[in-house]
């Protein structure tokens, strides 16, 4: 026993380390993917999707609290890797780790499930892990960047906003998809493998067309969103809905397709209005379908138990030779 114990207590560090620089490397991963693509808004370059926030609350799901050194270490890496260190990118680290921190908490506090098959978790996501808890990380970075005088003052509402929508788009985009990843179990059953795959090549010749054309197609995207919502709920849709905000993210940085005579300002509020609206359109309507189906179930699953009922209650009846309701109604012949 005392064996066990020791092992036990040897493996639990091993674990936490391991389950540290995962997370690191991840959010680091996702650093660098978000930097690939960025805006110029107020003089201050910012990610329009900044997916190390949807790793982080993710993780945090996940692994609970205990991660929150892994995400220190990963906000500590992309710093280095964008800027050499000062006093103030100390201020930075702070915020973007307390921002998922608190946003887990906050949704802690409601009883969150990972598998967002209640509409209660799909707006608690929102309303509390992303649009307020990420106003401590936008604020605390654009703050700084106004102290340490890298950003005019006139700039900082902008800036404060660009970071603020980027950071939210992160958990709103990536953290479900995330989740939903961790939740699959292989094998996988492909019942309607056909379907799938004539969606995923749907998808990938209508989004690339309506994000890079001049036209204003960008609303093309929605009926096909909410296909597969319909067919898929959430292992469908937020795939589709995170592909297609990154070929929108794309299209604004090339300054193509609807994005090409925008100024700055117009690029930022046009394509964080449609990742945002796209992101929600495929987190509520799959929980609202997914909700629906299992009140359908729950509905099927207590008519099949009461039937079960009755056929046990007509058995125990026939068993104890008490006369059915048919035979009470006859008339008995009398002998003698």
């Amino acid at each position: 026993m005392a064996c066990v114990v020791v092992r036990q207590d040897l493996r639990a560090p091993v674990v936490f380390v391991l389950e540290t620089l995962a997370v690191a490397a991840c959010y680091y991963a996702g650093g660098r993917l978000g930097l690939l693509r960025d805006l110029t808004v107020g003089g201050a370059v910012f990610s329009p999707i900044w997916p190390p926030t949807g790793v982080a609350v993710a993780a945090l799901l996940v692994f609970g609290l205990r991660c929150w050194v892994g995400i220190a270490l990963g906000a500590l890496l992309v710093l280095m890797h964008l800027t050499t260190l000062q006093p103030s990118s100390l201020g930075v680290l702070v915020g973007n780790t307390a921002a998922p921190v608190c946003g887990y908490l906050l949704l802690r506090r409601t009883g969150f499930r990972t598998d967002l098959t209640r509409m209660r978790d799909c707006l608690a996501l929102v309303f509390l892990g992303a649009f307020p808890a990420m106003l401590i990380s936008s604020s605390a970075g654009a703050g700084l960047l106004v102290a340490t005088g890298d950003l005019p003052a006139r700039s900082f509402w902008w800036v404060w906003l660009a970071w603020w929508v980027g950071d939210a788009m992160g958990v709103l985009l990536v953290t479900p998809v995330l989740l939903t990843l961790y939740r699959t179990r292989l094998p996988l059953r492909w019942s309607r493998w056909e379907e799938a795959v004539g969606l995923a090549v749907l998808a990938g010749c209508i989004v690339p067309l309506v994000t890079h054309n001049r036209a204003s197609l960008l609303f093309a995207v929605y009926p096909l969103l909410i296909w597969v919502a319909l067919r898929f709920q959430l292992a469908g849709s937020m795939p589709c809905a995170l592909f297609a905000s990154v070929l929108a993210t794309v299209a604004a940085t090339d300054r193509v397709g609807p994005f090409e005579r925008l100024s700055d300002l117009e690029v930022m509020i046009n394509l964080q209005a449609f990742n945002g609206a796209v992101a929600l359109t495929a987190l509520l309507l799959s929980a609202v379908i997914t909700e629906q189906h299992n009140t359908r179930r729950s509905v099927e699953r207590a008519c099949q138990e009461l039937v079960e009922v009755l056929e046990h209650l007509t058995a125990g009846e026939s068993a104890s030779g008490r006369p059915s309701r048919e035979e009470d109604g006859r008339p008995q012949s009398r002998t003698g």
